[in-house]
């Protein structure tokens, strides 16, 4: 099997679907799109490290735009190969594990790569592996330690879903662990123990009556989160419990530092007499949309009556970028709230309208 590279993006997109290619079982469809680059690309240098293929061009071009999406998918669940249908308006849908998240977006970097022969800005391509799981396995990550030199640039899109939105930066994540403890007791004497279950009343009580802060940067409105995600205690069905346990998730605007993040949520529960524990943490990614690449890619969406500018709520990749100081956005096609389903599917006119607004951007037309 070969990629056609120069094929119309929705059919790259279709072959690159019925690739099965989920988490840690990426080196076919990391072979493929290697041999596709080097086969059918001109200018640009191909390094292969793992399951994740870079290339990129040395033009002198005065700014340096990295294209970055992941390879692999979620587990597939009876929806590959891909397939297509009409909606109820009847528009063509492409329906497929990964249609959305993100291979619509990955057929669109490469149909570029091999069709456009004079960009304006030199390029550089990163398809990784290993995003749907654990950090630890995350491609981007791998090149960051061992190859940090390719991802130098003015400006980094992540070909995320957005539905042809430009969804600037990302909020940052937190989890903490509040533990309470208590007395163990037979229920039937309850009065001789200490409830750690009911000791988190008062920290529900305060989660429920939080009120989520909203912050303006760059024209892009984010509002924070401060919610449970998980509550454990109990040891039988006739016996208090002496621990009890609540996981709480923070999604911060990215005006704010990690360290940020941790006080302000010891600050919420301050005074209680529980253990405070932080179990997870990302960064956030301010958006960056002040930088001249940015504004060149707002122009070309702009000039194609594209979706416009948002924020972007959850957290991807591009906070990496925007750790070492480069813009980054997330553009891509599909909608995100359809990633990851049984019924996965991306409306294939959203894949030739990023693909056109890319183009725009990347020539200069």
């Amino acid at each position: 099997m070969t990629l056609d590279l120069s094929a119309d993006p929705i059919a790259l997109t279709a072959a690159l679907v019925d690739i099965p290619s989920e988490s840690l079982d990426e080196k076919v469809i990391a072979d493929l799109v290697e041999q596709a680059l080097r086969e059918q690309t001109r200018g640009f240098e191909v390094v292969r490290h793992g399951n994740v293929v870079l290339a990129r061009t040395n033009l002198g071009r005065p700014e340096r735009v990295i294209l970055a999406g992941h390879l692999d998918t979620v587990p597939i669940a009876d929806n590959v190969p891909s397939r297509f249908e009409r909606d109820a308006a009847g528009e063509q849908v492409l329906y497929g594990c990964g249609t959305v998240d993100m291979k619509s977006g990955d057929a669109v970097f490469l149909h570029l790569a091999a069709t456009i022969a004079d960009p304006v800005h030199d390029l550089t391509l990163i398809f990784y592996d290993g995003e749907e799981i654990a950090a630890v396995h995350n491609g981007l990550g791998h090149i960051e330690r061992d190859l940090p030199q390719w991802l130098e640039g003015d400006l980094a899109i992540l070909g995320e879903p957005s539905g042809g939105w430009i969804e600037a930066g990302c909020q940052g994540t937190l989890r903490a662990r509040i533990g309470t403890a208590g007395v163990r007791a037979h229920s039937a004497r309850s009065w001789k123990g200490d409830n750690a279950i009911h000791q988190l009343a008062p920290i529900l009580a305060r989660l429920a009556d939080y009120r989520a802060r909203e912050v303006d940067i760059d024209g892009c409105g984010y509002r924070e989160g401060l919610s449970a995600v998980r509550i454990a205690g109990g040891v039988a069905g006739n016996v208090i419990p002496d621990a009890a346990e609540l996981d709480v998730n923070f999604r911060f605007a990215p005006d704010r530092s990690v360290e940020q993040a941790i006080a302000h949520v010891r600050e919420v529960f301050d005074g209680l007499e529980v253990d405070f524990e932080i179990t997870d943490s990302a960064p956030g990614a301010l958006p960056g949309l002040t930088a001249p690449a940015a504004k060149g890619l707002i122009d070309s969406v702009n000039s194609h009556g594209g979706g416009g500018i948002r924020a972007k709520y959850g957290w991807t990749d591009v906070s990496r970028f925007a750790a070492r100081g480069i813009p980054a956005v997330n553009f891509g096609p599909g909608d995100p709230n359809l990633a990851h389903k049984r019924d996965e599917h991306c409306p294939t006119a959203q894949i030739t309208a990023v693909t056109a607004m890319l183009r725009t951007y990347l020539t200069g037309a």
